[in-house]
């Protein structure tokens, strides 16, 4: 037997030793620089956080990323600041909501939710949302954990590629942590500039949940001249409405986020920015890395393809905004300020806040549809034409819901509705006919003479 010792080092367990060596601070890189690439706040209390979530990250074995790292760095950041919902809210919104539910039902013909609407904190609204948020950028998520691995790879001395070959899951795990830390942050700031749960146009809630944020409506009504009171029930109604349509449009959640996961899995990395960014990385001066990542600078231009996809997503959200704002405006006629609070409310969601542009970089997607006044107006059309339960009933199915083109010609889109029923192509009247004599053929023909064997003798 040879007296060798045996070399069972491997080189994963060569590079763990290397970050457990960073992450317990015997290392020349600062960690509250790696915190501040990352988008995340260098005091101390985040720097000590982000180093546990790092070593949960090395120990774990799964594949995936660990989208808990998202939910504790926003519940906890939501929390800061964050004030409990007082009883004397809750008597407030009960009654805003109550009257809400009344105007609503001469505004549309769409039913009340099942689920009883709510209110929320910041931090709980964050624990609430981040699953779906998670959904969202999973696939943005996972592209840039794979491209930092492969960059990685191919720019790491040769005495080292052997060793983040053998460790390309740990390095996707760390990556994948450290995205979900930065997504943590911006859903925690998202938690104090929301108003409700349908705030965003994206249905982060399930299906017909309404809630509000006493809180952030609070911050809200500030320096408006509005009486609370009416500001409290405009933003009820709109939350009810957007609830609304999602319980009755059960389809139309999973088709808005699968439209979306489906555009996000399309991006690729710019592996070439990446490569730039790692063969000039200065440890003591990290801040470039968060910088690419907060600008969307490492997402190429879409494609035409992308553009495509961008463009109906884009639409399926004017859509929605459009009609949450004809039926909302109609609801609140009887408020003195409402036009006052709508307008408000239309200027905060055309500039958006810092939290929905960073979002934005994060997963390349604007929140905001670019062709809301013009779905709105088209619903409008739509209402005074038809009356508000043929225009509900579009939201019926897929197929029969107004596209891009229709928003373009709203004229063309009454003329389909108020005009006569189409006369069958070829397709119907042929499988009308095939139809009828299936039903003809399962019943006896009363014209037939029976068989002479059905015949008694003759005597």
């Amino acid at each position: 037997m040879s007296d060798q010792p045996r070399d069972d080092g491997q080189p994963e367990d060569e590079f763990r030793d290397m970050l457990r060596a960073f992450l317990s601070g015997d290392s020349d890189i600062d960690p509250s620089r790696l915190a501040s690439a990352a988008g995340l706040p260098s005091d101390p209390a985040a720097v000590s956080n982000l180093m546990q979530q790092l070593q949960n990250a090395m120990q774990a074995s799964g594949e995936g990323i660990d989208w808990t790292a998202a939910e504790r760095q926003a519940v906890e950041l939501a929390g800061q600041g964050g004030t409990s919902v007082t009883d004397q809210a809750h008597a407030q919104f009960d009654q805003a909501l109550h009257v809400a539910s009344l105007w609503l039902d001469e505004a549309t013909s769409l039913g009340d939710s099942a689920h009883a609407p709510g209110l929320m904190t910041r931090a709980e609204w964050a624990k609430a949302t981040t699953p779906v948020w998670s959904q969202l950028a999973e696939p943005v998520a996972a592209s840039i954990s794979d491209a930092l691995t492969d960059v990685l790879k191919e720019q790491a001395p040769e005495e080292m590629s052997g060793m983040i070959a053998g460790a390309s899951q740990l390095m996707r795990n760390l990556g994948g942590t450290l995205f979900a830390m930065q997504l943590g942050q911006i859903i925690g700031r998202l938690s104090r500039e929301v108003v409700s749960g349908g705030d965003v146009g994206i249905p982060l809630l399930d299906e017909g949940r309404a809630v509000l944020l006493p809180q952030n409506i609070e911050e809200f009504g500030e320096g408006l001249d509005i009486p609370d009171d009416q500001v409290q029930l405009y933003l009820a109604i709109r939350e009810l409405a957007h609830a609304r349509l999602f319980r009755h449009a059960r389809w139309l959640r999973l088709h808005l986020i699968s439209s979306i996961r489906e555009f996000a899995s399309g991006i690729s990395i710019d592996t070439s920015r990446l490569e730039e960014l790692a063969a000039g990385f200065d440890p003591q001066n990290p801040e470039e890395l968060r910088d690419a990542m907060a600008s969307g600078a490492l997402i190429p231009p879409r494609t035409e393809q992308q553009e495509h996809a961008l463009a109906r997503i884009e639409t399926t959200l004017a859509l929605i905004e459009g009609w949450v704002d004809v039926v909302t405006a109609n609801a609140s006629s009887r408020l003195p300020k409402w036009n006052a609070v709508a307008e408000t409310v239309r200027r905060r969601r055309a500039t958006g806040g810092p939290a929905e542009s960073a979002f934005g970089a994060l997963i390349g997607l604007e929140l905001r549809p670019r062709r809301l006044r013009e779905a709105a107006a088209m619903w409008q059309q739509v209402t005074d034409a038809v009356g508000v339960e043929q225009r509900d009933a579009l939201w019926s199915h897929p197929d029969v819901m107004p596209t891009g083109d229709d928003v373009d010609d709203p004229a063309a889109l009454i003329a389909r509705l108020t005009g006569p029923a189409p006369e069958p192509d070829e397709m119907d009247q042929a499988l009308a006919e095939l139809l009828r004599s299936e039903e003809e053929g399962d019943r006896p023909d009363a014209g037939d003479k029976p068989d002479d064997r059905d015949q008694p003798p003759v005597v």
